[in-house]
């Protein structure tokens, strides 16, 4: 994969939000031609992921159809995942967890090829939180470090913004300075913090 292509996908509970406003705020920041694609996870109608791995008989292929095609389809399609998820009690909204958590099946069911097919890809997080102190927002962070780590992509950070009332996070002087040059850094791959 030479041409990067970020995927976007909203976490939040409603649409327009802060997180997407600094999400958007990074990507103008994006070489021309730069291939983008924002999806809502709200908007889509994922279901509960099921645990079928120790069903009686071993873990069945379990269809992937609709939605959840969709986001399967556009997450192998990206050089660069962006989650873009408010802080909700100190780490991903639930429709975000609800997306990683497919990743599990994904592993092993349509394509047991998951995990080394999205090896080398990039991994972002984008939050905005009520807080002013950043080290709330430790838990969301780690859970993307981790992912990216057991799936061996690269993990380029979090950006993140200061906001709880609509459009706030615009005046957040900071976040929008980072978010200039958010997407421009080479991440290194993502590594379990006890192995640093």
């Amino acid at each position: 994969m030479t041409a990067r292509s970020f995927l976007f996908l909203l976490g939040s509970a409603r649409t327009g939000g802060n997180t997407e406003a600094l999400a958007r705020a990074a990507a103008e920041q994006l070489p021309p031609g730069t291939g983008q694609r924002w999806l809502h996870l709200a908007s889509h109608d994922l279901p509960e992921y099921t645990d079928a791995r120790h069903a009686p008989g071993g873990p069945q292929a379990q269809p992937t159809t609709g939605d959840e095609a969709l986001l399967l389809e556009a997450t192998l399609g990206a050089s660069d995942l962006v989650i873009a998820s408010p802080l909700y009690w100190y780490s991903l909204s639930s429709a975000t967890k609800r997306y990683l958590d497919h990743w599990s099946k994904w592993l092993r069911t349509p394509d047991p090829g998951f995990r080394a097919a999205m090896a080398g890809r990039t991994l972002w997080g984008v939050t905005a939180m009520a807080h002013a102190e950043e080290e709330v927002a430790r838990p969301l962070e780690l859970t993307l470090q981790h992912t990216a780590a057991y799936m061996g992509m690269r993990f380029g950070g979090v950006l993140l913004g200061n906001a709880s009332r609509p459009g706030q996070v615009l005046a957040d002087e900071r976040a929008m300075a980072r978010a200039k040059t958010f997407f421009a850094r080479q991440p290194e791959l993502a590594r379990f913090p006890y192995e640093q």
